[in-house]
């Protein structure tokens, strides 16, 4: 019997167990090895790992992780989890049942790339969700935004701290009558036209093409497509969530718990604003220390 299994190995379930680790607390670490920003070539505002892979921290992390004798990474799904607080079951891909007084779920999300050619391509490159991660290496340039919603228009003015060079980009969406008078006040176009292609190199943008057969150049296209948890244990325990405009996240209170006494939760399943590095490892460690704490006698 673990004390916690945690079932998602990337920034915020490898900092929960780091600080089950250090509080002498046994550990399982259920991992596949796909975090969400393995196709970013560098991450960024992480502090004292600024401007590296993120594959390259994740190792670097499992590697740390290795001095405590009570932490246990396994490459290996979650497919099933049953039972209560104090007596979880976990059942794996590899056919292993692990038992835990305490979950976290950290299994983050996925990312569904709209049907428009080189976009995936692109995804990661020059097709990114988050100026924080990536606006400053391109501060001054064209930028382009793919309009999603009413969330949108906050995002524009946001992302004014970094560049006056902005298009928007309405992808078949009707931006409102309002909001389009203040971007002209600012000097904004809006361009009409769905999105057909997404012309690059290698990933990196040449132009994005509308249906209408203009071509827009831009230096970077900032889209925030809808995603999905990468697993669908919640909606079998059926823990509580949260509508978001791109998707669901789940629930928590103020200690990282969800709506199941026992099972916390953190990273991007549960962070439904600008999502990062950042966030993920500090609810990740928190989720770890509340878990803890949740079983002191």
């Amino acid at each position: 019997m673990d004390d916690v299994i945690i079932i998602g190995g990337s920034f915020a379930g490898l900092a929960g167990a780091l600080q089950l680790g250090r509080a002498r607390r046994k550990v399982t670490v259920l991992d596949t090895g796909l975090p969400r920003n393995r196709f970013a070539g560098h991450s960024h505002g992480l502090l004292g790992h600024d401007h590296k892979p993120p594959l390259d921290i994740l190792a670097e992390a499992r590697q740390q992780l290795a001095r405590y004798p009570t932490i246990r990474l396994v490459s290996a799904r979650a497919d099933s989890v049953s039972g209560a607080i104090d007596n979880f079951n976990v059942l794996t891909s590899d056919g292993e049942s692990l038992g835990a007084r305490r979950l976290i779920l950290s299994y983050g999300v996925a990312d569904q790339m709209p049907d428009v050619p080189g976009f995936a391509e692109s995804w990661g490159t020059s097709v990114v969700p988050c100026p924080y991660c990536d606006g400053f290496e391109v501060a001054g340039q064209h930028w382009g935004l793919v309009w999603s919603g009413p969330q949108s228009h906050n995002q524009i003015r946001l992302f004014l701290d970094w560049t006056d060079k902005l298009t928007v980009f309405s992808d078949g969406h009707d931006v409102p009558p309002d909001i389009q008078a203040d971007l002209a006040r600012r000097n904004i176009p809006v361009v009409d036209g769905r999105m057909v292609e997404i012309a690059h190199h290698k990933g990196h943008i040449a132009s994005v093409n509308l249906d209408s057969g203009r071509n827009v150049a831009v230096d970077i296209l900032f889209a925030h497509p809808c995603n999905k948890p990468s697993a669908s244990l919640h909606e079998s325990l059926d823990l509580a969530t949260v509508d978001t405009p791109v998707g669901i996240t789940l629930k928590v209170d103020e200690r990282r718990q969800t709506s199941m006494p026992g099972i916390y939760a953190a990273g991007d399943l549960t962070t439904p604003f600008l999502p990062s590095v950042t966030q993920a490892s500090s609810q990740g460690a928190m989720a770890g220390i509340f878990a803890q704490q949740s079983m002191l006698v």
